[in-house]
């Protein structure tokens, strides 16, 4: 198990700060998810996260040692992300696409063993595609592509799931499949999520942890119902919201209440 600490990082592009002193912990088998409006900085953070972006100033540490001095293939053992765009240039079938995922855990033209196809298999069971493993990918639906590119992702072995706006351009049904994919992974085999997301319904369903950004600084941290505040919502949004806590599942609801 893997804990990510976060330590006043800060990020420009160019003369532009995007991130602005961010701190925080993120501890073992949480279901993190990181809100905020367009242009506050949530995919770059996560992009740090990931070691796509270098942060300006302030460090990463993943146990306790610099993301930076990773190897690259030791690093993509602990950590995976899905992009938010996921295009692919060669028709490859879900179990291709799979397989591929066990790259860092190969040596150099070394190739798939029996154990490689037993991951792949099991990951695509895990995110429910097993039965698309003989298609094409760009022959699939968005939410079969987005379980499959999870599946790709697993197959690296990560103790941390990365995932940028996961369910973008998916419809109700499709994003509730794709968050109770990630649920079931965190709850039932320890891994630990890490999510960008629009939705602060579904945020408030799955999520343990909220992190609430806005310009660039962190404005919240913690569960769900100390972030998602009508006040909250109010200063960071701009926009009046109705909280509610639905009786049956016992989770928070967030109405929007419309100009008059």
């Amino acid at each position: 198990m893997s804990s990510l600490e976060i330590a006043k990082v800060r990020f420009a592009y160019r003369e532009e700060m995007v991130l602005k002193d961010i701190s925080f912990t993120v501890q073992p088998g949480d279901f993190l998810g990181i809100i905020g409006p367009n242009g506050s900085g949530k995919s770059t953070l996560l992009k740090i996260l990931a070691r796509l972006l270098k942060a300006k100033e302030g460090t990463v540490t993943l146990n306790d040692l610099d993301l930076n001095q990773y190897p690259v293939r030791t690093l993509a053992k602990k950590i995976a992300l899905v992009p938010e765009e996921t295009a692919l240039n060669f028709p490859f079938t879900v179990e291709e696409l799979v397989l591929m995922g066990r790259a860092p855990h190969l040596s150099f033209l070394q190739s798939l063993a029996p154990q490689d196809q037993a991951k792949a298999n099991k990951c695509m069971e895990q995110t429910s595609v097993r039965y698309l493993a003989g298609r094409r990918v760009n022959e699939l639906s968005s939410g079969e592509r987005q379980r499959a590119f999870i599946a790709q992702a697993l197959a690296q072995e990560p103790d941390i799931l990365l995932l940028d706006e996961p369910t973008a351009h998916l419809d109700i049904n499709h994003q509730i499949e794709i968050f109770n994919v990630l649920k079931n992974l965190q709850e039932q085999h320890g891994l630990t999520i890490i999510t960008v997301t629009h939705d602060l319904n579904l945020a408030a369903l799955y999520c343990d942890t909220l992190l609430l950004l806005k310009g660039g600084e962190l404005f919240s941290l913690g569960p769900p119902a100390q972030v998602l505040t009508a006040e909250n919502i109010k200063n960071v949004y701009q926009t009046q919201v109705a909280i509610h806590q639905h009786q049956e599942i016992r989770k928070l609801q967030i109405t929007l209440i419309p100009d008059h």
